[in-house]
């Protein structure tokens, strides 16, 4: 990343990040923690998960610029996020920038960029939410 000003650059843009984002969500979909917490139309979700990492990673502020400050716990709040589902995100996430053959120093950036917010959004502990 040292010839990067950004993450964003060195991930390749709205273009790279829309790539990531793209290998990203099928994952989403395919694990057992994280698909009910998602809609079956993914593709909203997808844009503006784009638009978010753009901004986060330094690029234009495209999420704010269309929707406002991003309040991303808040917006999260809503949804039972258990540490589980926290990591189980960012192994997504760590499957996706793989994919996308990212430079292994690279892919730990991000991940550590992300480790962050993705355990500030752990609001419960409950794991078995379907329990009766």
């Amino acid at each position: 990343m040292n010839n990067y000003r950004t993450i964003y650059d060195a991930v390749g843009g709205f273009e790279g990040i829309t790539r990531i984002v793209e290998a990203f969500y099928p994952r989403v979909q395919k694990h057992p923690l994280l698909a009910p917490l998602f809609p079956e139309d993914i593709f909203p979700v997808m844009e503006k998960q784009a638009l978010f990492l753009s901004q986060f990673f330094g690029g234009p502020a495209l999420y704010s610029d269309q929707y406002g400050h991003p309040m991303m716990r808040a917006r999260h709040m809503p949804f039972p996020i258990t540490p589980e589902r926290a990591e189980a995100w960012l192994s997504c996430m760590r499957g996706a920038l793989e994919e996308n053959g990212l430079p292994a120093e690279l892919q730990e950036i991000v991940l550590e960029r992300l480790s962050g917010p993705a355990h500030h959004f752990v609001n419960t502990n409950e794991t078995n939410e379907q329990e009766t």
